[in-house]
């Protein structure tokens, strides 16, 4: 007998795949999410497909054109710094704690993950590298330990993954996180507050380049409420 896939399981199977499909570029900007096709394609009804494209613009992955157009979103530079703001005030948070409670087998962790990230790097797998450079954040917020944090970051983590992946600059990324797994390292909050800062802020510049060819006060000219740096203490 063959067991039937329960409705809400079939509806994160799709999503799931979908906005893999999107942060790994398999759908670009402007590419258009037609249910009947993708009911086709999984094998499944529309009805799963429908809640997993509702869900995707729940996450801000894609948008509704039109009624009966759906299509990935076109980030713009006020989507960009918006989400850099975010991961800036949380993530030189969550760094400062995961220093004052760092453990031995944490730092093993983290240091594997940069093994794992310098082979990737060298391979240039973009794909390993996306994933790694996740797990390693992932990694800090959980040595954090604090898990609001983690809740709040969860709904813009696919997001920030999206961004990551267009972000070309593996070696400089690679010497970030090293810079910052020294500093959690060191036991001292205020240095790996500072060094997660210079790391989000670096990132966020990068980012703006690769994605729209301009610095980030240039790029945010689209009336995005002034441009520059993620707001921050310095």
């Amino acid at each position: 007998m063959t067991k039937i896939e329960p409705l809400g399981a079939v509806r994160e199977r799709v999503l799931a795949s979908l906005r893999e499909d999107i942060i790994a570029g398999h759908l670009g900007p402007g590419d258009r999410l037609v249910e009947r096709e993708l009911a086709e394609r999984f094998g499944v009804s529309r009805v799963p497909v429908r809640e997993a494209i509702r869900a995707l613009v729940a996450e801000g992955f894609v948008h509704f054109e039109s009624a009966r157009r759906t299509v990935v979103r076109r980030l713009t530079p006020t989507d960009v710094r918006e989400l850099f703001e975010l991961r800036e005030a949380l993530e030189v948070y969550a760094a400062g704690l995961a220093a004052s409670r760092v453990t031995p087998e944490a730092l093993a962790e983290l240091r594997e993950l940069l093994e794992q990230a310098a082979r990737a790097t060298r391979e240039g797998d973009a794909e390993a590298i996306t994933d790694i450079n996740t797990r390693f954040h992932d990694r800090i917020r959980a040595l954090a330990g604090n898990s609001l944090l983690i809740s709040v970051m969860e709904p813009v983590d696919g997001r920030l993954r999206w961004l990551t992946r267009r972000n070309e600059e593996w070696p400089q990324l690679l010497a970030e996180h090293r810079e910052l797994y020294e500093a959690i390292a060191s036991g001292d909050p205020d240095r790996a507050r500072a060094h997660a800062l210079g790391h989000v802020r670096a990132t966020y510049r990068s980012t703006v380049r690769h994605l729209f060819g301009a610095d980030p006060a240039d790029a945010d000219g689209e009336g995005g409420g002034g441009g520059g740096e993620p707001a921050g203490d310095g």
